[in-house]
């Protein structure tokens, strides 16, 4: 028998007319490899944003119970194209108990159990997922297995992508973030080499609480010296960036490039040669990407997706990774949340224009059901 629920779906007509919404929606029933999941627990990742409530002027928008109406400004419109008039789900991930399963044996399986699950409509009372796809997160809360693949995922496939590519050391340059604190532990549980950036005192503190030894605030008058130090200590010269707008990227390879110069034994009017590498994983400011030309002619720049790195890495990889994570789940790869919301109240003025904000340690959880 089918299953009636709540579903946030958030449409962008070809006007730049945002509409997010709560309906009432009819879930099929699950067949072959496919589970039933009563959500109980979904994060706000950085990743959900885009669809959720990209560019949109929240300052001038309609809000009212369950639904909001806003305008995206060109050229964000524009460059949301391909969606347009399409009725789309949201919530790449979260966590709830399988109520009904498809007929295979791995679905079967799981009926009963709590999982973690990656159904692309978390943000829901009900979702059907792929049972390959799920996580049995055993006695754990469904608010430890919300955020179970995301950031963990991402976090230990950036230490995987260094060890393929030869590598020891990591620069990170949001390093205060869920993300960044699970890539510390993981780094100081591997041997791994780790430069974190933040932003604030507080923010030091925080990770080297948990074992991180070389924290750069870029707030300081000598960000960019006690960068260039760190880099040189530990040979961090290939990093993860999240922000993508702005300078981040620069600073990186141009603090990496003051180290490699420092090295070399002989002058170059073309800079050092020393291999530099920045993947940019995420769009924190969705302004322009600004690189400077002074970086020697070793340097890389390219995207950092997590599925198109789990395709490349394979299924023994993967396996391998989503058991460090169950093991690890309250431990290395703890999520905190500040603010916990229903599906109507994720979607008020105050908590759209907070959780869109992004601030490093604020993130959001949604329980459908509360």
């Amino acid at each position: 028998m089918a299953t009636t629920g709540k579903q946030l779906f958030t449409t962008l007509d070809a006007d730049g007319t945002l509409t997010v919404a709560i309906e009432d929606v009819t879930v099929p029933d699950p067949t072959g490899n496919q589970v039933l999941v009563k959500m109980e627990a979904a994060p706000i990742n950085p990743s959900d944003l885009a669809i959720l409530v990209g560019a949109a002027d929240l300052e001038s928008a309609s809000f009212e119970p369950g639904k909001f109406v806003a305008k995206v400004p060109e050229p964000f419109n524009t460059g949301s194209k391909a969606r347009h008039g399409l009725k789309l789900p949201a919530g790449n991930e979260g966590a709830g108990t399988v109520v009904a399963t498809g007929d295979s044996d791995t679905a079967k399986a799981l009926m009963g159990q709590r999982v973690s699950c990656v159904p692309g409509n978390a943000y829901s009372q009900y979702c059907i997922a792929d049972a390959s796809m799920c996580l049995p997160l055993g006695d754990h809360t469904a608010e430890d297995g919300a955020s179970a693949f995301v950031n963990p995922m991402t976090a230990l496939g950036f230490a995987e992508n260094a060890r393929m590519d030869g590598q020891d050391a990591i620069l990170h340059t949001v390093g205060a973030s869920n993300l960044g604190q699970m890539l510390t532990r993981i780094c100081k549980a591997d041997g791994i080499g780790l430069v974190n950036i933040v932003r604030k005192d507080s923010q030091v503190d925080l990770l080297k609480k948990i074992g991180s030894t070389h924290v750069v605030n870029s707030s300081n008058d000598d960000f960019m010296e006690q960068l260039s130090a760190a880099i040189d200590d530990t040979g961090a010269f290939y990093g993860f960036d999240p922000i993508g707008g702005g300078k981040s990227v620069d600073n990186a390879f141009k603090a990496m490039e003051r180290v490699a110069v420092s090295r070399m034994t002989e002058f170059s009017r073309y800079g050092s040669n020393q291999p530099k590498r920045m993947f940019i994983y995420g769009r924190l400011d969705t302004g322009v990407t600004t690189l400077s030309p002074s970086y020697g002619f070793g340097w890389t720049l390219s995207g950092w997706l997590l599925f198109p790195f789990l395709q490349a890495a394979g299924a023994e990889t993967v396996a391998r990774m989503r058991k460090r994570v169950l093991d690890n789940l309250t431990t290395t790869f703890a999520s905190h949340y500040k603010t916990r919301v229903n599906l109507d109240e994720m979607l008020t003025k105050d908590a759209v224009t907070d959780y869109r904000a992004m601030k490093t340690g604020e993130k959001y959880l949604v329980t459908p059901w509360s």
